[in-house]
């Protein structure tokens, strides 16, 4: 594509399309050259597609938990303790 400015006044063209441009030999790439895509899925994600598959979920569990939460008793010094020591036990 040439692009001349404002001043510049070319010829008619004719009505039929496509009209080609001249490509250099090495323009087009060859089917075996393309790229492709491709999806690689972490473990992680494996293992959360497998359990939301599973239906792993301990609904009455989850509500105990939510219950305890909203009335303020799920969070114990002897729970922070524990979470306290396995997080050090992770960092060191």
């Amino acid at each position: 594509m040439h692009i001349n400015g404002p001043s510049s006044v070319h010829g008619a063209q004719g009505i039929n399309a496509p009209h080609f441009t001249q490509r250099t030999p090495g323009s087009q790439a060859t089917t075996s050259a393309r790229a492709t895509d491709r999806v690689e899925i972490s473990p992680a994600a494996e293992a959360a597609a497998k359990a939301a598959e599973a239906g792993g979920i301990r609904t009455d569990l989850v509500d105990s938990i939510r219950s305890q939460i909203a009335a303020g008793t799920y969070d114990t010094p002897d729970k922070m303790d524990a979470a306290l020591s396995r997080l050090l036990d992770q960092i060191g």
